[in-house]
């Protein structure tokens, strides 16, 4: 305790070396649940009264968030600070001109709490439009108390996760999976694959088209129809008769019977809170094969903080979003409210003082130690991932051969991709 009050004092100490502002009215606007709201605004408190500014939240769920802020962006009335989801950056700002340039204020912020890597992901055309509030990735979470029960060890290859579905479906029950993959979850899964395989990433930021060949495309989704016809996942079709329910809804999930999934570190909790008691979630290393050229790892910010470009008082935004990020008061009140944070300050004041998860900080780990080509945000353009999804699914109705769904998905983000190309 003594050690965690050391070191806030020094943050507090050291978040004094801005020049001061007049008081300044801002706006933030953000999405999430209850509990990043209630967090969120007592950030926004704590930040605006210890340096004197006045923030008004602005927060929505989810669903229905990008159109808003496309609607004040193309409008000007966006909130001097925004929270944006990292794939949304080239959509706003492909040029780099679409949000304040945060290099400009290393005044009121102190960037030397993220990494080079992690500065360059927030960054378009060189000017750093947003910062990552928590670097998240996709990890294998497995229930071992399933695998326990069954006797065999959590798989640690993709043998041995085929392994696992035979003697599951014999242990358990014939409705028993190691594995989820239904809607994003089997695009990325299938992308883990490719990426494997092949070393690279779905897109070559370079030519702005996709990396892959057909070949190695349609190789990835012969695996994931594979996992169907093995037992390893439950196909569209199934998922589809049960009303295609969340699965962190499922009583499959709850109870075990579905063993596993492929999700982002950030969302532990999401998933291992709605298992029955005695049940216990845990993450492993990437699954692999031998002949794997890269573990793969999908690693990216989970969102960033930007600052409008239309801001009238950008400097005070900067000093509130600093204050969020950086400093004892909005790091304590945030806590993990998006994640283990990416600020090196606030991820050892959080560890510190006891108040993240160790399973976080373990999944975490598994994230940012695993090995990978530089994830595009254009995998998560909103009609590159629509697009995958819906091939994906016409594949697993028998709509579609690999081959064929290779062809659509490299032919329609190819499509997407030229609208940005210089």
């Amino acid at each position: 305790m003594r050690k965690t009050a050391t070191a806030l004092l020094s943050l507090a100490l050291a978040s004094t070396f801005a020049t001061p502002l007049l008081a300044a009215d801002l706006r933030m606007s953000w999405w999430g649940g209850d509990s990043r709201h209630k967090a969120t605004q007592e950030a926004l408190k704590v930040c605006g009264e210890k340096h004197g500014h006045t923030i008004s939240p602005e927060f929505t769920g989810f669903d229905g968030h990008l159109e808003k802020l496309m609607t004040q962006i193309a409008g000007r009335t966006e909130a001097d600070i925004m929270q944006v989801n990292w794939p949304w950056l080239p959509l706003f700002s492909i040029k780099g001109d679409g949000f304040a340039d945060l290099n400009e204020f290393k005044e009121y912020i102190d960037l030397s709490n993220w990494t080079e890597d992690q500065l360059a992901s927030g960054s378009m055309n060189g000017k750093l439009n947003g910062l990552p509030v928590s670097t998240t990735g996709r990890v294998f979470l497995f229930n071992t108390t399933t695998f326990q029960k069954a006797g065999v060890p959590l798989p640690k290859s993709w043998d041995d996760l085929f392994t696992s579905a035979k003697v599951l479906k014999e242990k358990i029950g014939p409705d028993a999976y190691p594995m989820n993959a239904i809607k994003e979850t089997a695009v990325l899964l299938v992308s883990l694959r490719a990426t494997q395989a092949t070393g690279k990433d779905l897109i070559d930021p370079a030519a702005m088209q996709v990396a892959w060949t057909t070949e190695e495309l349609a190789s990835a989704i012969e695996f994931y129809g594979k996992m169907v016809e093995g037992g390893v996942v439950m196909s569209q079709k199934d998922a589809a008769a049960e009303g295609n329910v969340n699965l962190f809804e499922s009583p499959k999930w709850a109870d075990g019977r579905i063993a596993g999934s492929y999700e982002w570190d950030s969302t532990y909790s999401k998933y291992a809170d709605p298992l029955q008691e005695g049940q216990k979630l845990e993450a492993v290393k990437l699954l692999t094969s031998p002949d794997a050229k890269t573990e793969g790892v999908y690693r990216k910010p989970s969102m960033v903080f930007a600052i409008s470009k239309n801001s009238k008082n950008p400097q005070a935004a900067a000093q509130i979003v600093n204050c969020l990020l950086n400093e004892p008061e909005g790091i304590k009140a945030l806590g993990s409210s998006r994640g283990l944070p990416a600020s090196k300050t606030a991820a050892k004041a959080l560890s510190d003082a006891g108040s993240v998860e160790m399973e976080l900080i373990a999944a975490n780990a598994i994230i940012t130690a695993g090995t990978g080509p530089t994830v595009s945000p254009f995998n998560e353009h909103p009609e590159v991932r629509s697009l995958f999804i819906d091939t994906l699914e016409e594949f697993s109705y028998g709509m579609l051969d690999a081959e064929g769904a290779a062809e659509q998905i490299i032919e329609g983000v190819n499509d997407v991709l030229k609208k940005y190309r210089s």
